[in-house]
């Protein structure tokens, strides 16, 4: 979302959200990031950025995208999808007018919160103790990405539709976006949908399942999965 489809009352509060978001993000990597997984941050960032930028205009003012962020969830953890889609975000915004400055703040709680969030539980509600190279999680991967992603377009076309009903001027003309609720929801959701959720499946199910396959030890929780998946083996009778 640019500049100028939000009011201050509600991009404002989306920045008093995120603050205290990226903040602690900052510090879960610290404490949870492996050395080994620090040169994927930087390749997790500069992939968020690269699949953002091909943007395909929506109608209700907006465009859709992939986003990526479920995958770098999945493989680095939830809270590194926050940091990395934040940069992503900041870099397309600052130079190259990609997303507003007013509207950063809505924009990073949509992608770099709703998609990591609910695409990594998703993805591990799905596939539950199984081993890493489980086809449910393969599958919990691609619902993941495709929910998290739509539910993320939802929000946008949510924020963008109350507009017209929360900022209006004394003759009642909208302020900031014109067009409501039963244009933008349903041109969001849709278009991710249908389309722009479906690429995110695509490209999260094939880079998952190449990870998980040759260099699964990259994925922050490998150990806690790897564990957890092991059969118990019972007591020796006494």
């Amino acid at each position: 979302m640019p500049d100028g489809y939000l009011g201050p009352n509600t991009y404002l509060p989306f920045w008093i959200i995120m603050i205290p978001i990226w903040y602690y993000a900052g510090r879960w990597l610290r404490t949870n990031l492996r050395t080994k997984q620090v040169p994927y941050l930087a390749l997790a960032a500069a992939f968020s950025f690269v699949i953002m930028m091909f943007n395909v205009p929506i109608p209700g003012g907006s465009t859709g995208h992939a986003v990526g962020s479920a995958l770098v969830a999945i493989i680095l953890g939830p809270w590194a999808a926050v940091v990395t889609t934040s940069v992503a975000l900041l870099i397309q915004c600052l130079l190259f007018g990609d997303g507003g400055i007013t509207t950063f703040g809505a924009n990073c709680f949509n992608m770099a919160v709703v998609i990591p969030f609910v695409g990594y539980y998703t993805y591990a509600f799905i596939a539950g103790k199984t081993k890493m190279t489980d086809r449910r999680r393969i599958i919990g991967s691609g619902v993941g990405a495709w929910l998290g992603l739509t539910l993320a377009a939802a929000c946008a076309g949510f924020e963008m539709g109350i507009q017209p009903i929360i900022n209006v001027s004394s003759a009642g003309v909208p302020l900031y976006m014109p067009y409501g609720l039963n244009i933008t929801v349903p041109a969001m959701v849709f278009g991710h949908a249908f389309f722009f959720s479906i690429v995110e499946v695509i490209v999260t199910v094939v880079a998952f399942t190449y990870i998980a396959r040759n260099d699964p030890t990259i994925i922050w929780n490998y150990k806690a999965v790897e564990t957890a998946s092991k059969p118990r083996v019972p007591a020796a009778a006494a």
